[in-house]
């Protein structure tokens, strides 16, 4: 019982001002402490009161803006759509435009000696200074690129590609091109200068390659096979998959066949895909996981349709 008296008396003694009087290391301890906090109270009051007179200027500012537009309506009707509000000029950074002149250059050596050793080749190899043609001699490089070449106001260069494109590109060749890449880099390339020049030529080519690409799809399931000949059909897929197809290709493919239906008014490119939408989990039907672990093949399908939400 005295134990346990005591065990009380000992605990009580930390609120005596005598204990830290006796004890001026502890108490300046505890005045820090005490300072800490009332300095922290104190910076999160005047915070929230900071915060609280934002907001209410806020408020203030978009009442007011809210008459502004109420008067002009009133004013001006119909015709609010018409009014021309002044632009604000904003300076252009020196910094910016000279990161963007290097980028230029930058792309202008690559493409210049691409034009030089590589010209209608898929690849041009630096140090060797030679060209390849690793995805069929389809232009691979040169079709990649005409987006660059366009944003960036290379009128030269997109011209000359563009002439090669429409006198030098067949894709009548007897030669077994990936599903994917040629999708990708191909179709995608084709569509997106024919989005931004509107030239019908790119459009056309865009259809030519996706003619020769549609019999991938001709499968029972609608998965489509990841190889086909762009000279005679035959689609397959290729030995190191165990004849099974690849969830990149199957996933990623649809972005630039739906965009194709969208710019040629032709339903039958996105009718391969959107035929598959209807049926709930088709893809957890019809692939088996277990098959496409290698790489990045699953982040690649997720990633485009992702895309196809917007």
């Amino acid at each position: 019982m005295a134990r346990t008296s005591r065990s009380s008396v000992s605990k009580w003694r930390y609120c005596q001002p005598s204990y830290y009087l006796k004890r001026p290391q502890r108490l300046a301890l505890l005045f820090i402490a005490f300072v800490c906090c009332s300095l922290f109270v104190w910076d999160r009051q005047t915070l929230t009161r900071e915060h609280e007179v934002e907001v209410s200027k806020l408020n203030e500012e978009l009442t007011t803006l809210r008459s502004l537009l109420e008067d002009i309506k009133n004013a001006h009707g119909d015709a609010l759509g018409k009014i021309e509000l002044p632009k604000k000029e904003v300076p252009e950074d020196p910094i910016e435009i000279e990161r963007r002149q290097k980028v230029k250059e930058a792309m202008l050596h690559a493409w210049s000696s691409y034009e030089q050793y590589a010209w209608g080749q898929d690849e041009l190899q630096p140090q060797s200074k030679n060209g390849v043609n690793s995805f069929g001699g389809l232009g691979a490089t040169l079709i990649d690129s005409l987006d660059t070449l366009y944003i960036m106001g290379l009128e030269e260069q997109f011209q000359k590609a563009k002439e090669w494109i429409a006198n030098s590109l067949d894709f009548n060749k007897d030669y077994e091109a990936s599903v994917f890449e040629t999708t990708i880099r191909v179709v995608g390339g084709l569509l997106s200068a024919y989005d931004l020049s509107n030239d019908q030529v790119f459009l056309d080519k865009a259809k030519d390659i996706a003619d020769r690409l549609l019999p991938a799809w001709d499968t029972p399931s609608g998965i489509p096979y990841n190889i086909i000949n762009l000279a005679h059909g035959r689609p397959h897929n290729p030995g190191w998959t165990g004849g099974e197809s690849i969830l990149a290709d199957s996933g990623t493919e649809q972005l630039e066949f739906i965009a194709l239906s969208q710019r040629t008014g032709d339903p039958k490119y996105q009718q391969k895909f959107l035929c598959r939408h209807k049926e709930p989990d088709y893809f957890a039907k019809h692939i088996q996981l277990r098959s496409y672990s290698r790489g990045g093949t699953l982040p690649s399908s997720n990633m485009v349709l992702i895309k196809e939400l917007f």
